[in-house]
Order: C-alpha cells, then structure tokens, then sequence
C-alpha cells in the first residue's frame, strides 16, 4: 500500500506507525485508517517484530487531534456517518476471539504489544486509538478529551466498554460525561498513563521499553499474555463499539450534530435543540 497519511518503519525489532498529517495535527480520516490497520496487519505478521509503536508526526503539534474536521462536515451534509473505508481494508487481529472482530477492539487480537507514544493532543479517535493500546506514555501538558460530547455523538468506538476498565468508572464518567480537557498530568494520576515525560525523552523511553521488551520477553509468551488479558477483561467490546457504532448512525441524523460541528469551528457556544 502506498502510504500517505502513515509511515511505517522497523528497526531493532521494533515497528514504528507514525500519523503522518502534520498540517492537520494528524487529524483521523477514512485514508489513515485503513494505512493503520496494514501497517498493523504488517508489523504483526512479521516475525521480525516484536512490538509496535505508534505515535504522531511531531510537526503536528499533536498525537491525533480526532477526527478531521472537513470529514466531520462531511458526515454532517450527508446526514449519516461515513467511515470512509472500503471493504478490503485489512483486518489485523481479527479471528482471535469475536469479542475483538470490530474497529479498534481488534488491537487485542494483536500477537504483539502495541504502545502508544502521545507526543501531543489526543482528542476524539486520537484518544480511542491510545486507549487501545496496550500500554501509553505521554509528553509533559499534552492535552486529551473524549470530545464526542460536543458533537451530539456517544462515547465512540468502544470507550465506555475501554476507559472504566484503566482508569475506574468514577473517573471515567467524567471524562465521557464532560468530554472536558485533562492533562498528561491528571491522566498518569488516573492510570490512564504509565508515565508521563519530558516531550524530547517521550520517544528515546518509549523505545528503551520496547526493546526492553524485545529482548526479555518470548514472542509466544507476549502473544499469549496479551490475548489472555483481554479475553479476561471483556464481556465484551466488540458489542459496546457496535452499540456506539449503531448510536452513532442515529445521532448523526439530529441537528444538534450539525451544530456542534459549526460552533466548534466557529470557536462559539453550541446552541443546542436536545
């Protein structure tokens, strides 16, 4: 696949995903999407790999800043929510288990860890993507938000099945009932994180731990705990990201949708009908 809005690399047994719109704060699109999941579909079947990194363009200024907003506008003028990719996109971690066959819970199908290198804002899918991961750690005052709150949408693609689960449900109510700004800071204090650092030691870390892991752990063994963990956890989240999925697919259609868009980009208060 021709990458354009990802890059892909791997040395030192370690594969790097990097979300690659630096202009548009690596905001998601149905494109990047479908470069995230053959890229994960290549790093997994790779016997070379042992751990998958992902992380943001630094010159984004952002880890994923959620969705693009020209996709939201999209999906406000169709009146229906349009995921923007086809149906051969690549299906890393699917056939494991059926509770992880749906988008972003198939990162628990993964035979390898994945660790999420937020160099920047996470917001929206931005904030799905690392909650998905296995294990996070952050730059020092990057921002996060669940965001969906503004925009008329539910909780997205699984967070109200992820979050309680790392960080307790009074913590996680509100974040997904405020879809308020939290810090890197409250974030490691909650369990979101595993720790948090200084934005130039972010990745030299990162990647001190990943190859930490390489070296010390048995494929097999990273594969089995990882899939035992998650089969453990659930009951289940291929039905909560349906559920938020089919919710979302109602939503969209309310005014109250188009109108958080438009006073997001207007920098104004949403004047909602409910």
């Amino acid at each position: 696949m021709e990458l354009k809005a990802t890059r892909y690399d791997v040395t030192d047994r370690i594969a790097t995903i990097t979300l690659a719109r630096p202009k548009r704060r690596n905001a998601w699109t149905g494109r990047m999407h479908s470069e995230y999941r053959w890229c994960l579909n290549e790093a997994d079947r790779d016997q070379g790999v042992r751990v998958i990194v992902v992380t943001g363009d630094p010159g984004g200024n952002a880890f994923c800043a959620g969705a693009d907003l020209e996709a939201l506008e999209g999906h406000a003028e169709k009146g229906r929510y349009d995921a923007g990719i086809g149906d051969d996109i690549a299906r890393p971690g699917y056939g494991v288990d059926p509770h992880f066959d749906a988008s972003f819970a198939y990162h628990f199908g993964l035979s390898k860890p994945v660790i999420a290198a937020i160099n920047g804002a996470a917001a929206g899918v931005g904030l799905v993507l690392a909650a998905f991961a296995d294990l996070r750690f952050a730059a020092s005052g990057a921002k996060f938000t669940t965001a969906h709150g503004r925009f008329n949408f539910p909780a997205e693609f699984g967070l109200s099945w992820v979050l309680p689960r790392i960080v307790g449900l009074t913590h996680a109510n509100d974040l997904l009932l405020s879809s308020r700004i939290f810090t890197a800071e409250e974030a490691v204090a909650m369990g979101f994180l595993n720790k948090v650092l200084p934005v130039d030691e972010l990745i030299p870390h990162v990647r001190a731990y990943a190859k930490t892991l390489a070296a010390n752990v048995a494929p097999g063994s990273a594969r089995e705990t990882k899939h035992q963990i998650y089969r453990d956890l659930h009951r289940d989240a291929a039905s909560a990201v349906t559920a938020a999925e089919r919710l979302l697919e109602n939503m969209i259609r309310h005014p109250d949708y188009g109108e958080g868009v438009k006073a997001w980009m207007q920098k104004r208060a949403a004047e909602w009908r409910g």
